[in-house]
């Protein structure tokens, strides 16, 4: 191994070389899978991974540079710009031109690049002057231009499960050239199952932990030569639970998605769990209060009113103590929320109403309930037989909606 590459983070060094020490994502690269067989006869359209942090997007377009015949130039959208990109064409046509060779250019965190990035990228690939392999954890169909999109394949990788997960941490631990083998370490399998369930699906995390606690600082829970890894050192090492929540990302709304439905569905447990998920990733209370005077309304509505002040109340409580003493506030909300009757009358209601408008626009309204306030338009019939309600005992006679609308009813 090169000594920039023992000076290398452990999830670098271990980082699978072949497709048949690649983990998990059989769905895409599996034995007979498409994907696996362009890489094999090196015959790549361009690619879009999409997938949480540390399923694997990296490490198979490193795998696909070794197995293709293409030159392989990677760089970051964080930190590469146009220049950059000005530079990866003029290599690419000379590849072509001079020495009939692919370019495939892997770009990581494509959804940073912005759209004249994007678009300077686009006649390229639509040519075939580049092979483009962009990674992201974002939905590429709101992140990725769509005329880019449209010339990729779109591959989505899964989160790794707590098997694939330990299993990358044993062949870690065996691993004696780019692992951790050559060290004697004693971990039980109930740790190594510990340190995957707590990486949360995310491999490069789980290695970094590891190389972590068989550092120097950790190496107390050892004995003469070896070193041991406890269920304490591993939660020591991890400092904090390692919870995957991008407050502008996608996740952030598959998570509120799913608090909305569980409280639709009545069920409270659920509800509390999403609501944890959020909080303790830390998201801001105040949001989540808005969002559940929203639901208030609009999903519990008229069958209980007090719903509504429920759930402004809890507006008020999170607004005035803040975390972490808040979080019992929104906690007595949901639940409460959860448990109400549900109707969506009131929803229903409103955008059949804004349909209308939208369909009809400005109707006239009614002469009989204009206001009145001049001789002018008492003249012209403003207010001329209208009937106040309290006065016929709320059994009076007359019409409120524009005269195309008459009798529309919108409420069940």
């Amino acid at each position: 191994m090169k000594q920039e590459q023992k000076n290398a983070p452990l999830a670098d060094r271990i980082r699978p070389l072949t497709l048949e020490e690649f983990l998990g994502q059989d769905e895409i690269v599996g034995q007979g899978k498409m994907l696996r067989q362009a890489i094999k006869a090196d015959s790549l359209p361009s690619l879009i991974f999409w997938g949480p942090p540390g399923s694997g997007k990296t490490t198979l377009a490193h795998i696909i540079a070794r197995e293709t015949k293409a030159e392989f130039l990677r760089f970051s959208a964080v930190t590469s710009g146009l220049k950059d990109l000005r530079l990866v064409i003029k290599k690419a046509k000379e590849n072509s031109g001079l020495y009939d060779r692919k370019t495939i250019l892997f770009i990581d965190e494509i959804h940073r690049w912005n759209k004249a990035q994007q678009d300077a990228l686009l006649p390229h690939v639509e040519q075939g002057i580049i092979t483009l392999i962009g990674a992201t954890t974002e939905n590429p169909s709101f992140e990725v231009r769509s005329a880019l999109l449209s010339r990729c394949r779109v591959f989505v990788l899964k989160q790794l499960g707590q098997a694939e997960i330990a299993e990358i941490i044993k062949r870690t631990l065996k691993d004696k050239d780019r692992g951790l083998g050559k060290l004697e370490i004693k971990i039980g399998e109930a740790v190594i199952n510990l340190l995957a369930q707590m990486s949360n699906g995310d491999a490069r995390v789980a290695l970094n932990v590891l190389e972590y606690a068989v550092s120097a600082p950790f190496n107390k829970g050892g004995k003469g030569d070896f070193i041991e890894i406890t269920a304490d050192t591993i939660k020591e090492a991890f400092q904090k639970s390692h919870l995957f929540y991008d407050k502008d990302g996608e996740e952030h709304y598959n998570i509120i998605s799913a608090l909305h439905k569980s409280l639709r569905g009545s069920d409270a447990d659920a509800a509390l769990y999403w609501l944890a998920r959020m909080l303790e990733a830390g998201e801001d209370p105040l949001y989540l209060a808005r969002r559940l005077v929203r639901f208030a309304s609009e999903d519990v509505g008229l069958v209980n009113s007090r719903a509504l002040e429920q759930a402004v109340a809890a507006y008020q409580a999170c607004h005035f103590i803040g975390l972490p003493e808040c979080n019992v506030i929104l906690a007595q909300v949901v639940v409460y929320l959860a448990k109400c009757q549900k109707s969506n009358d009131l929803y229903t209601a409103y955008n059949q109403a804004a349909q209308d408008v939208r369909a009809l626009g400005n109707l006239p309204v009614p002469l009989h309930i204009r206001n009145a306030p001049t001789k002018l338009m008492k003249d012209l019939g403003y207010g001329k037989n209208y009937k106040y309600s309290p006065n016929y005992d709320y059994k009076e006679k007359q019409e409120y909606l524009p005269d195309k609308l008459k009798g529309r009813k919108y409420l069940k």
